[in-house]
């Protein structure tokens, strides 16, 4: 049996994490590891005591036909990289690696353009995680530096 790469392995548990993920469109899990430890997990849902959309049965989102990749303050969820951010200390994330992985919530499909969003983006540049892994196939990823988040300032125009 041929051995797994330690990217794909990662990327496997936070696959697992995103089955609890409460999102009708998306679902993501990440994962936080340094020094080959696992730090924190997360999945996008609601915050602690609201409704879940999948419990209320309707994405605010999606009833608005807000396209993907807009609109996140309309979404009751909280992403999946910053649910691991807000587990895990600073100190313990300088210089780690978040694993990313996305799925169609209705479909199972994996999400091949699957990304961290402009605020999950500024949240990981201020957590000091060195890269993100994102997975792109059943064993293919990419491995995204940090760095080039800051270098292509993604902010709103003034």
């Amino acid at each position: 049996m041929e051995r797994i790469s330690k990217e794909n392995y990662y990327l496997d548990i936070a696959e697992t994490v995103l089955e609890r993920s409460t999102c009708l469109r998306r679902v993501y899990g990440a994962i936080i590891v340094k020094n080959d430890e696992i730090i924190a997990t997360g999945y996008n849902g609601a915050p602690r005591g609201r409704r879940n959309c999948v419990d209320m049965g309707s994405c605010a989102r999606e009833t608005l036909k807000i396209p993907h990749g807009e609109r996140y303050e309309l979404c009751r969820s909280v992403h999946a990289e910053a649910n691991a951010i807000i587990s895990a200390a600073r100190r313990d994330m300088v210089g780690a690696v978040l694993y990313l992985v996305g799925r169609d919530a209705q479909t199972g499909a994996l999400l091949t353009d699957a990304t961290s969003c402009s605020m999950c983006r500024r949240q990981i540049i201020n957590a000091g995680l060195e890269k993100v892994v994102i997975r792109r196939g059943r064993t293919e990823f990419e491995v995204v530096p940090v760095s080039k988040w800051i270098e292509e300032d993604d902010t709103l125009p003034v």
